[in-house]
């Protein structure tokens, strides 16, 4: 069985090395074994996306910067079989954007999009994940980090369980 990690960023503005929020729920033999959620405060104090996550600059201005936090972190990446998110390529671009942004490297890490899975098990044409998860009625408070990181280890288990 695959030992894999679901991944979640909210982020403050436009910019991708604008993490403001990051979840990690890993999972092994499709048991979720760990959840990590870290705020995290992000290289400019404007939020330009509070309307959609909540989180205002008050809310980090006293939290570590992606820097500061990714050695607490960086073992979620290691010994997995790959990186699941829910639209992969916005979470690649963002841990990309946060390493490069303080001088790291990016793990060296496959990354699965369950946006893509979601819509090649169960043929869904709505694949957005407040759609898969009313589907697989997976709880979700959408826009919360460690809530969309589990929607998504979630998704994977199920499709795993499917078969896929």
């Amino acid at each position: 069985m695959a030992e894999f990690v679901a991944l979640d960023f909210e982020t403050a503005d436009y910019g991708a090395d604008s993490a403001c929020a990051i979840a990690l729920v890993r999972v092994r033999n499709d048991t979720i074994i760990k959840r990590t959620y870290s705020l995290i405060r992000p290289p400019r104090s404007y939020f330009r996306f509070t309307h959609i996550h909540g989180l205002r600059w008050s809310d980090v201005a006293d939290q570590p910067t992606f820097a500061e936090l990714w050695p607490s972190i960086v073992d979620e990446f290691a010994d997995v079989d790959f990186v699941a998110a829910h639209n992969a390529s916005f979470d690649k671009g963002v841990l990309a954007a946060c390493c490069a942004a303080a001088g790291l490297d990016m793990p060296e890490v496959r990354f699965e999009c369950t946006v893509k899975l979601a819509k090649k098990t169960w043929g869904l044409k709505r694949a957005n994940l407040a759609a898969v998860s009313e589907f697989l009625n997976i709880p979700l408070v959408h826009h919360q980090a460690l809530s969309d990181a589990e929607a998504c280890a979630r998704i994977v288990i199920a499709a795993n369980q499917a078969g896929a």
